[in-house]
């Protein structure tokens, strides 16, 4: 019999709708059912493309005897993270600070007012990994409950108070130093595997915000040992079983420290991340493997996650069939079959390192152990010809893998995460001289002002023609960030017009006097906490991207109330960031743009005229990380401030300004190029 997740519209809720558990989801019904009840809470949180949130399910919630116990002593509440980063962000911190750990599914007995005494992640339904069953966490926290009450609602005070400290000090000096970027960039050299490529051991996470670093490192101080780790890193993940070498695509870790073996199911948020340092690898090198990836990605983008209305999916699920990895995995005799027209028999295999005996489970994930240069040696065949053969191969490859049973995929639209892919497609359409991502990008900017915004309010997700749950902080600072890369590109003032929206409504609803931003608007529910997340991991946090949103309207506006915001916060965390730049990556990007200086450049007159066109084009494919563009009629009433300043002229014409204070104009694409040249020289890029 359906509980009450029946009308949910997330699919991970929806998962769990026929559970023989008495789920509720998050809401005033289940929190006033616990007091009227006087039962304690268990809040199971999780999402859809998660393991072993699927095999706690499967043990445990669909287990008659435990859904009795369940039921029978506590008010079960079921939520999906990705609905509400909110909730999951306040008791995942107090998971942490039980366990030192967490992870999903996470797993957390609350006091009827919703305060913490107990939690972990995953709990078996047997004793075993040195953990508790599930069943004896159960009777041993109902006993607790009931025999030792006062201990218990004492340590929920206790933990909920921790939880109420605040992330980031007050700061009042704006001031920023460029010493942390050193500082950070040592941490990162002397932490880095050179042997596997990365940061830490196994598992390892791709550190999509910390190559971006290594990356402006090297663009300010021509630093060739951190574009050596980005360009190793990238090879390294690339290469391995955590990108999918067949459909394209990133999963989201891997279980080794060789990036071999991975965690199968695959993230919206990582593949934009990802896509985004690969083009800026190539912009920067012009390495033809990179550019693979990055086309790939937006393949694999637009033909696994599109909803055709423009939007971008959340995931795809790491199991098919009840199998984790099933629909990736090769075995060599079936590869053989299917590759048998190849003219080289072996040449799959040594291709994508698939033997008899295999390297998972008795099957092969797929990776590319050999570069292109050693298969071709190899093989006594050119580099173009190997790369022809891999092409058809993975042709043949994917063409077949479609007749398996595809793994799930969680259909909802998290606003965020589509911010994100609408920044790397924007990106992406300029750098690439592609007008078909410019239009992927322009569909997705539509759907987010159409369907992602009712009634003038931005929401957090999307699913089936229905938006729900107001947006957090993330949503409204990455939708920003996306706008302002589209404006960039086509020059559409409705796009600018709206990152300004969404930088006020954040100063407006977001702000903390303390520093920085609270992920809910200052109108959201009463938690037991207001959460507000400095970290930059998997995904830049929404502090950093509200901190990068201020600064590039600073930069196109000249509006200081974007400005002193962002200094503050920045100058609140640049200590924590330059300690630890893994974590804390995006603020040390936001960091290095602050800095700056910032170049601005302006290009007056008809965006469709050849002319103009010759000097957009100068910018176009340059990897320039602290310059923006404003073109246009400077004459527009939404024009930023950066065009609006210019004159009326009868021909397109460059203006390249630093602070606001401008070179000679030009209408030569080749004076625009010596004057943007001569500005990174004195500057020192």
């Amino acid at each position: 019999m359906p509980n009450g997740l029946q009308h949910e519209a997330s699919p991970y809720l929806l998962q769990h709708a026929e559970n023989p558990v008495d789920w509720y989801p998050w809401g005033p019904e289940a929190l006033d059912l616990a007091k009227r009840m006087d039962k304690p809470i268990f809040l199971s949180v999780g999402y859809s493309a998660c393991h072993w949130c699927h095999v706690m399910a499967h043990e445990s919630f669909e287990d008659a005897p435990t859904a009795a116990l369940m039921n029978k002593y506590f008010v079960n509440i079921k939520v999906d993270r990705e609905e509400r980063p909110d909730v999951d962000s306040i008791y995942m911190n107090a998971v942490i600070a039980i366990t030192g750990r967490g992870g999903w599914p996470l797993s957390v007995f609350l006091t009827p007012e919703g305060k913490p005494f107990y939690g972990g992640t995953y709990f078996p339904p047997t004793r075993r990994y040195n953990m508790p069953s599930f069943l004896e966490v159960l009777q041993y926290l109902h006993e607790q409950w009931e025999d030792n009450r006062e201990s218990v609602l004492k340590s929920g005070e206790e933990l909920t108070q921790h939880l109420h400290h605040p992330s980031a000090h007050s700061n009042d000096d704006l001031s920023i130093d460029q010493t942390i970027l050193d500082q950070a960039a040592k941490t990162l050299f002397n932490e880095y595997d050179w042997h596997d490529g990365g940061w830490g051991g196994a598992p390892k996470f791709p550190a999509s915000s910390a190559i971006e670093v290594l990356f402006l490192r090297y663009h300010r101080l021509k630093d060739q040992l951190a574009l050596d780790m980005a360009s190793h890193v990238l090879g390294h993940m690339r290469r391995g079983g955590i990108h999918d070498q067949i459909g394209g695509g990133f999963h989201r870790y891997s279980v080794d420290s060789q990036w071999l073996i991975p965690h199968f199911e695959k993230m919206l948020y990582d593949n934009a991340l990802l896509l985004r340092a690969y083009l800026h690898h190539w912009q920067i090198t012009q390495e033809q493997q990179s550019l693979e990836v990055v086309e790939r990605l937006i393949t694999f983008l637009t033909r696994e996650l599109k909803h055709k209305k423009g939007g971008y999916y959340s995931s795809l699920d790491a199991d098919s069939e009840g199998e984790e990895g099933t629909f990736y995995v090769w075995e060599l005799e079936e590869l053989n079959n299917i590759c048998s027209h190849s003219p080289y028999p072996e040449f799959a295999a040594k291709a994508f390192g698939v033997t008899k005996d295999g390297n998972f489970e008795g099957s092969n994930v797929l990776s590319q152990p050999l570069a292109l240069v050693g298969l071709s040696n190899e093989f006594g065949i050119d580099e173009d010809e190997a790369r022809a053969l891999i092409l058809d191969l993975r042709n043949a490859l994917l063409k077949e893998r479609a007749k398996r049973t595809r793994p799930a995929t969680d259909d909802k639209i998290i606003t965020a995460w589509n911010g994100l892919v609408l920044i790397t497609l924007a990106e992406a359409a300029r750098v690439l001289a592609r007008s078909d991502v410019l239009t992927l990008a322009q569909e997705l900017a539509e759907f987010a002002l159409t369907e992602l915004t009712v009634d003038g309010k931005l929401h957090r997700s999307w699913r089936n023609g229905e938006a729900r749950y107001t947006a957090y902080l993330e949503d409204h600072a990455a939708l920003g960030l996306g706008f302002v890369a589209l404006y960039q590109v086509d020059f559409n003032t409705k796009w600018l017009t709206a990152a300004r929206v969404h930088a006020s409504e954040i100063l407006q609803h977001f702000s903390d006097e303390q520093g920085g931003f609270f992920d809910t608007r200052d109108d959201h529910e009463a938690l037991i906490t207001r959460p507000k997340t400095i970290q930059d991991s998997p995904t830049p946090s929404g502090n950093t991207m509200a901190v990068s949103l201020f600064l590039l309207l600073a930069a196109l506006d000249q509006v200081e109330p974007w400005t002193e915001p962002a200094l503050k916060a920045l100058s609140s965390m640049q200590e924590t960031a330059g300690r630890h730049p893994t974590a804390f990556a995006g603020w040390l990007n936001a960091l290095e743009f602050a800095i700056g200086p910032q170049l601005q450049l302006a290009i007056s007159g008809d965006i469709e005229n050849v002319d103009f066109i010759a000097l957009r084009k100068v910018s176009d494919q340059a990897y320039l990380p602290r310059l923006v563009r404003a073109a246009g009629d400077p004459g527009e009433a939404n024009a930023p401030q950066l065009l609006r300043a210019r004159d009326q002229v009868s021909k397109p014409t460059a203006f390249l300004c630093q602070g606001f204070s401008c070179q000679l104009p030009t209408q030569s694409p080749d004076t625009l190029q010596q004057q943007i040249e001569s500005a990174l020289s004195e500057i020192g890029t």
